[in-house]
């Protein structure tokens, strides 16, 4: 009998000895897979992911530009531009930048008209917004950017933030990757 009870210590050693490697292979596995999950997620996360804020026009006006025929802008930037910033970012924008998180810079683009002279704001052409969230938009500075044809929140124009919003927004990495300013 006692042969039996060491045959059978003798395996409760071995396999208490494999154990801990299985935990911690398991454990280093988890990890991995997490890991993983973390990866697949922060990379699905795009612009698509953005959807128009409501009563943005109640925000805080930054300013307005009207990008005529005349501008070599006026391809893909033409209209008459109002620009507003939520009550999280009104006071950055005064300061100079930085933006906090939850920032959002919002871009109401309209068609217009010129007639004797005066311009007049026409339909809704593009909504364009930017959202601040460092740790969610790293690669884009900080920023989740997006734009919608007509401000439908169905027709979004942005299918690659980097190339389409941020290329050209890494010029104004100084105030933050924001080309609107504060005019007191």
């Amino acid at each position: 009998m006692s042969s039996c009870r060491t045959a059978v210590n003798g395996d409760d050693r071995i396999r208490n000895r494999a154990l801990p490697a299985r935990m911690r292979t398991g454990a280093r596995l988890g990890l991995l897979s997490a890991a993983f999950l973390v990866a697949v997620s922060l990379a699905a996360e795009s612009a698509d992911d953005l959807k128009p804020p409501t009563g943005y026009r109640k925000w805080f006006h930054v300013n307005a530009m009207l990008v005529d025929k005349t501008s070599p802008l006026f391809d893909t930037l033409g209209g008459m531009h109002n620009v507003y910033v939520n009550s999280t970012g009104e006071a950055a924008l005064k300061q100079g930048g930085p933006y906090p998180d939850g920032t959002v810079l919002l871009d109401d683009v309209h068609d217009f008209t010129v007639s004797e002279g005066s311009s007049a704001e026409g339909p809704l052409k593009i909504l364009g917004f930017m959202a601040k969230d460092k740790s969610k938009y790293a690669a884009t500075g900080g920023w989740g950017f997006q734009a919608w044809d007509g401000g439908d929140p169905n027709k979004p124009l942005v299918t690659d933030a980097a190339k389409q919003c941020f290329a050209c927004h890494q010029a104004r990495k100084d105030n933050d990757y924001v080309y609107s300013t504060y005019i007191p």
